[in-house]
């Protein structure tokens, strides 16, 4: 073919035995964005993909991630190579320790902390401990570099967005991430020494090479040797006739240290189609020759043979697959490399994967005398060494799935798990997360409660600049919060306890007046005591009033001192010439001065601790609401502070449907979840009844439901 003629006479070089490993690498030049120049006129660039939970996903779902897939392959552009690698390294031990073990800060915690890192260790060495990346590497013949720049400028953005529709995320490589790629293949185990910095290195006249290098290679006739380690290349010799889409995943599912690279050629529409036409002509002349002959022999009524006929139909098939189903014509070639500690280790590896590579009809071939060939034809250079080409339609390209499932790996998360498809070990930072609330749901006695408390300890022990909240409403959590050193906040109508109900600090209004957000939540607490329908208009202009009143000198102030509190609220009532004020003034006076006037009196215990537990066990049925709505006020209060600090907030609220039960709790909750983020907080919901309604606020058409 034409375009295959034009690519074979592209790659061709004049061979050159390598004098150094620097030599046996193919890259000639590099530029800080990431393009290297690779060969004769010849630049490349790398994209990082992230993986999809296809493995996972429904079969409706599969089907409509193979057809976006197919997409993909599809715009690859026909003056270029493409080449898909997937990568597996294994996670190095120095790493983990690094950015998942919990520092020791020589305090009383210390204890939990070497338990938790050994629990970690534990998890670690249990998993499958492989990192998976996956990358697009594109290679173009240019003239120079303006124009490669503009080239990949232009097509970059076209790859990311189909990546962004398959719902993967896709980014450039520069130089410095590039060529750490290489440096963690070639030195296995000093991936943390990496350090490179182009401006010096340019100062000091070195070469990038030396930095990546290893420090001895040897190749053998079907292995190679780098450092103390061996490896080998393998390709895909024979395709069977149907290939699952399962086979990529088997067979990089191994745990060891590995890359597998498909290189795609796209092939043009009208040469293709010309192609296909060309064959079936020629598939056609040979079944007419083969009847000619039988006619001469007077055997008229023979039947074709069966290969003939075979090739007829899959010629059409093909044919029709370019012309009217949307397929392109792709030359392509799969090379996998991998390394181990021995050479029998390595034979072991090697036979495994022939095994997988039977088991789907399939045959892999081991590369003799053309190891160095492989390995740079496998690695993400953009280079391709190996001629074993073979031509496939979008559909059988897309067959060679890369996605599996998504890993969840944050820097300095906190661990939730094993992946049960990888293995592998789940960290996740819930503030790296667009949204990081969330709600624990299922039935009684599946682990809601133990799956919070797992987290309170992870936040507790591994985060000095978060606070975490807990209101507990079956005291479950009292012993653990006194273990941690935390503080816990008996509520009830008996109780030495009191938390005033006008608590505020200056940052208590999201940088506008404070006394304006104070004054709805005095407006809600006083609805829920005396009765919506009890309040009008004069009613909740005097409330108004009198809060403005109560906070005056408080404000002016600058909310320093002792704030004041529903007994001086109650008072400022009674000082009011309105009939309705003093109305207002006796509806509250059960829980001002009464028996329930828990939330009447100034705040006698510490709210400031780092670990804050709110018992409300005992709150009777009549304190429970507006306990709720304080409860949740002074949460609003710490967290509006810690933003001012710094801080992070976890709140977490178990048996959440109880704050839903009443109308202003569950308005108030709804309306403190919309805005925690804004916070530097997180909300967690723990709930086992009504898993549908938690995100509602209260309303008389669902509080039946609710």
């Amino acid at each position: 073919m034409k375009t295959l003629n034009k690519l074979f006479k592209q790659d061709k070089e004049k061979f050159v035995i390598p004098r150094s490993v620097q030599d046996a690498i193919p890259i000639k030049a590099i530029w800080e964005d990431g393009i290297f120049f690779i060969g004769k006129n010849k630049y490349s660039k790398c994209y990082k993909f992230s993986d999809i939970n296809y493995a996972v996903a429904s079969r409706d779902d599969k089907e409509a991630m193979f057809l976006e897939y197919s997409e993909l392959l599809n715009s690859f552009d026909t003056g270029a190579t493409t080449k898909i690698t997937i990568i597996n390294r294994r996670l190095n031990k120095i790493d983990f320790e690094e950015t998942m073990l919990l520092p020791m800060e020589n305090d009383e915690l210390d204890k939990f902390r070497k338990e938790y890192n050994k629990m970690l260790l534990d998890k670690a060495t249990a998993s499958n401990g492989i990192v998976q990346e996956k990358f697009v590497t594109i290679s173009v013949d240019k003239k120079s570099i303006e124009e490669a720049k503009n080239y990949f400028a232009r097509v970059g953005t076209d790859l990311i967005n189909h990546f962004k529709e398959l719902g993967s995320i896709c980014i450039e490589l520069d130089a410095v991430e590039r060529l750490r790629i290489f440096h963690d293949f070639y030195r296995v185990g000093e991936e943390t020494s990496f350090n490179f910095d182009m401006i010096t290195n340019m100062r000091k006249g070195h070469s990038f090479k030396d930095f990546i290098c290893p420090d001895s290679m040897e190749f053998e006739s079907d292995y190679f040797k780098i450092g103390n380690r061996y490896g080998r290349v393998i390709f895909l010799k024979e395709y069977a006739s149907y290939i699952k889409d399962s086979m990529v995943a088997e067979l990089t599912d191994i745990n060891k240290n590995m890359m597998m690279s498909i290189d795609v050629i796209p092939i043009p529409m009208d040469e293709a189609v010309r192609e296909a036409e060309n064959r079936r002509l020629g598939i056609e002349t040979n079944i007419t020759n083969w009847q000619r002959r039988q006619n001469a022999n007077n055997n008229f009524s023979a039947i074709i043979p069966y290969d003939m006929e075979q090739q007829r139909e899959q010629s059409k098939e093909f044919l029709d697959d370019l012309i009217t189903r949307d397929q392109r014509m792709f030359i392509s070639v799969l090379t996998m490399v991998h390394t181990a500690e021995s050479k029998e280790e390595l034979d072991n590896d090697t036979e495994a994967l022939l095994t997988i590579a039977r088991k789907h009809l399939c045959q892999f071939g081991v590369l003799k005398f053309q190891q160095l060939d492989g390995l740079n034809t496998a690695m993400p250079f953009g280079v391709r060494k190996i001629d074993t080409l073979r031509t496939l339609t979008t559909e059988s390209l897309a067959v060679f799935m890369p996605f599996r499932v998504q890993e969840i790996r944050h820097e300095n998360g906190i661990y939730y798990g094993q992946n049960v498809i990888s293995k592998n070990m789940i960290i996740a930072d819930r503030k790296q997360l667009l949204n990081g609330n969330s709600f624990i749901l299922g039935v009684s006695g599946s682990g809601k409660s133990f799956i919070a408390k797992e987290e309170i300890v992870s936040i507790i022990l591994k985060d000095p600049n978060a606070d975490v909240i807990i209101v507990d409403p079956e005291r479950e959590a009292s012993s653990l919060v006194k273990s941690l050193g935390g503080e816990v906040i008996k509520i009830s109508a008996t109780s030495g306890n009191h938390i005033n109900a006008m608590d505020m600090n200056k940052d208590y209004g999201d940088g506008a007046n404070p006394i304006i957000l104070k004054s709805e939540f005095i407006l809600s607490l006083c609805e829920q005591l005396v009765g919506s329908n009890n309040l009008g208009a004069k009613q909740k202009s005097i409330i108004d009033r009198c809060t403005a009143s109560v906070y005056r000198y408080y404000q002016q102030g600058n909310y320093q001192g002792t704030p004041p509190t529903l007994q001086d609220f109650y008072e400022e009532l009674l000082k009011q010439q309105e009939p309705e004020a003093k109305e207002i003034a006796l509806a509250i006076e059960l829980f001002v001065n009464g028996s329930l006037n828990t939330f009447a009196k100034s705040t006698n215990v510490d709210t400031h601790n780092r670990l804050v537990c709110y018992d409300i066990l005992d709150l009777g049925k009549q304190l429970l609401p507006i306990g709720m709505l304080v409860v949740l006020d002074s949460i609003l209060n710490r967290i509006t502070m810690n933003r001012s600090k710094g801080r992070n907030t976890f709140i977490f609220i178990d048996e959440i449907y109880l704050l839903f039960q009443y109308e202003y709790s569950a308005n108030f909750l709804f309306t403190l979840w919309k805005r925690v983020r804004k916070y530097r907080s997180i909300l967690y919901g723990n709930n086992a009844k009504c898993g549908r309604y938690v995100a509602k606020p209260y309303s008389k058409n669902n509080a039946s439901k609710q």
